[in-house]
């Protein structure tokens, strides 16, 4: 049975990928395999540098927070970088799903811009994490130091959130406490069981 993970930026999709796991799901995490590839020695970097030049790079390190100043305020140059990034990443997450997705197995691909690379049909269900949008800034300003105009731009850069929740099988309100939101994955997890 294969889940796929999604929701907005800042809305706890992590939290609950990593208590899937716990609870001993496989998951292939988009964000993982990102890293990866724009860490040194990473296969996107040399495609990173051409296309936005040295200036995102601090030596031979790419540098995460220039370079996502740079394409949240650019939307070409978003573009630009999903173009560079998202076929390597979609081709991992197929081959991660494919083997691990064995008889009885549940693996979730956390995935954050499912919805916008156009894969839901790689799934058989799809959740989405949802909390409101003032919690979404609250979160994303605090946790990655931005303005709140920064913040406004990066959710604005994504799908809406209404839309993903519109097409999702189940939503998770991350908006309460851990334990809320634990007892709303474990509900859904107990009837995934049954049809794995």
């Amino acid at each position: 049975m294969k889940i796929g993970l999604t929701g907005s930026i800042a809305c706890g999709k992590s939290t609950v990928s990593t208590y899937l796991r716990e609870l001993g799901c496989d998951i292939v995490d988009a964000d993982a395999l990102s890293r990866a590839l724009t860490a040194p020695g990473g296969r996107a970097l040399p495609d990173i540098r051409e296309t936005f030049g040295s200036s995102v790079f601090n030596g031979s390190v790419l540098d995460r927070r220039k370079l996502g100043a740079l394409v949240f305020s650019d939307t070409a140059k978003r573009d630009q970088l999903n173009a560079l990034l998202h076929p390597l990443i979609l081709s991992e997450i197929d081959n991660q799903l494919n083997r691990l997705n064995g008889p009885g197995c549940i693996v979730a691909g956390d995935v954050p811009l499912l919805f916008e690379c156009g894969i839901q049909a790689w799934f058989d269900q799809i959740w989405v994490v949802s909390v409101p949008r003032s919690i979404q800034i609250e979160r994303l300003t605090a946790r990655d130091s931005l303005t709140r105009s920064e913040a406004e731009r990066r959710i604005d850069a994504q799908f809406p959130l209404e839309d993903k929740i519109r097409q999702a099988d189940a939503v998770i309100d991350n908006s309460g406490s851990f334990q809320e939101t634990k007892r709303q994955v474990d509900t859904l997890l107990t009837t995934i069981r049954r049809l794995a």
